[in-house]
């Protein structure tokens, strides 16, 4: 019954369960049945396929949100560039959310183009989701302190109201700015009202895919944009346009594209790609299998003298559990321990990039790729799940994404010095 709500769920937003986990989906499914007050699997069937009120509600506890204002600053800088640049201002200027989650993107989109010079007339921002429960925040549009992260806050001051009862609330010139609506992007009657936007931001959305969806989704945003048009996703699913037929807009750290010309090749000639210099961590495919470092015995290990032992950190316990598990090839103990540690302690880049190893290492790529890109999403500069992202792409002959990625790591590699 558990592989039938996941086949829903596939069917009705395009989520894949193993992008997720299991434990997200379990979770959602304990959390409506609490509130149903159902106890069977088999009697919550019977309900969520007969009611779309109960069958959003499901969405909406399997769609979690993460986000927060001006999240990777690098877009919306190029967001607003791209505009200067290329965008004439015969008519206000049109942008996309979506998924808009629960606001702090379209807002951070209004502010970015305050910031840029436009005046409330010469933009308009639709902003889309599929979760009715993260439009409701939205629209409430009241937020408090983990919407606002790093160090360069002052674009509060410039937009935002204290709130009475706490947290902080966008002025009237932002909220006047963006437009929400329930939407699904899968869904052809919504696609029907969609299009001819300038900028599209619809980041961390593919990865939620697998790879037929994700091409389904590439090519219902293509129809979104306007000649021109400016489409931007997350840094995890920067190889995924090139390989649909876009082009890079050349935009540094935006993951910013824009439609190639017709008369263009769709993908590279397939020639054969030049090992790369050992210097370069995709050349080191074995690294990331590196031993993991020595650590102290647990405090309870010296029960003589447990004030002198530091308390073991247990996310960092569980990683390292993860890490000798996988390079002693103990692959289902690896796949476990990932798993179990993504259950109790939440997202994690080591974690997802471990699980893509051992998926890899077992002969399901696709997978592999799934967690590789998560992984990504979470820490943009992990080396080593681009590395074994760029090499998984290679093999599966998807030799532009794996170019896109070593191009990446090269740019990494510059900036380090390394």
């Amino acid at each position: 019954m558990l592989g039938a709500i996941e086949q829903l769920l596939k069917d009705e937003i395009g989520l894949n369960s193993q992008s997720v986990g299991l434990s997200v989906i379990r979770h959602a499914l304990k959390e409506r049945m609490t509130a149903t007050g159902i106890g069977d699997l088999h009697e919550y069937w019977s309900v969520v396929t007969r009611s779309r009120s109960e069958l959003q509600q499901l969405i909406n506890a399997v769609i979690v949100p993460e986000t927060w204002f001006f999240r990777d600053r690098d877009a919306f800088s190029g967001m607003t560039g791209y505009a200067r640049a290329h965008i004439t201002r015969r008519r206000p200027i049109r942008l996309l959310s979506l998924p808009c989650s629960t606001g702090e993107e379209a807002y951070t989109m209004a502010m970015a183009m305050f910031d840029a010079g436009y005046g409330a007339d010469d933009f308009t921002i639709e902003a889309r989701d599929i979760s009715s429960r993260n439009l409701e925040q939205a629209q409430l549009a009241l937020y408090g302190r983990n919407s606002f992260r790093g160090t360069d806050l002052a674009f509060r001051d410039r937009y935002f109201e204290p709130v009475e009862e706490g947290g902080y609330r966008p002025n009237a010139a932002v909220l006047g700015r963006v437009h929400f609506k329930l939407a699904n992007l899968l869904d052809p009657p919504e696609a029907a009202e969609l299009g001819g936007y300038d900028i599209v931001f619809c980041r961390n959305l593919l990865i939620y895919f697998d790879r037929p969806t994700q091409d389904r989704a590439l090519d219902r945003l293509e129809q979104f944009l306007a000649p021109g048009g400016l489409l931007l996703v997350g840094p995890a699913e920067s190889a995924l346009p090139i390989a649909r037929g876009f082009a890079s807009a050349r935009l540094p750290m935006a993951f910013a594209f824009v439609r190639a010309p017709k008369t263009q090749p769709v993908e590279p000639p397939r020639a054969v790609t030049p090992a790369a210099p050992p210097a370069k961590p995709v050349a080191r495919p074995a690294a990331p299998m590196r031993p993991a470092p020595p650590k102290k015995p647990p405090a309870v290990s010296r029960p003589l003298q447990p004030k002198e032992s530091p308390a073991p950190d247990p996310r960092a316990a569980s990683l390292a559990s993860i890490e000798r598990a996988a390079n002693g090839g103990r692959l289902a103990e690896a796949r476990e321990a990932a798993l179990a540690h993504l259950a109790q302690f939440g997202p994690s880049a080591d974690a997802f990039y471990h699980l893509g190893l051992v998926q890899d290492a077992d002969g399901h790529p696709a997978e592999a790729i799934q967690n590789y890109r998560k992984a990504i999403y979470l820490a943009p500069d992990h080396r080593e799940a681009l590395a074994q992202l760029a090499l998984l792409l290679q093999r599966q002959g998807d030799g532009a994404g794996a170019r896109a990625l070593n191009s990446r790591l090269d740019r990494m590699a510059n900036r380090s010095g390394s």
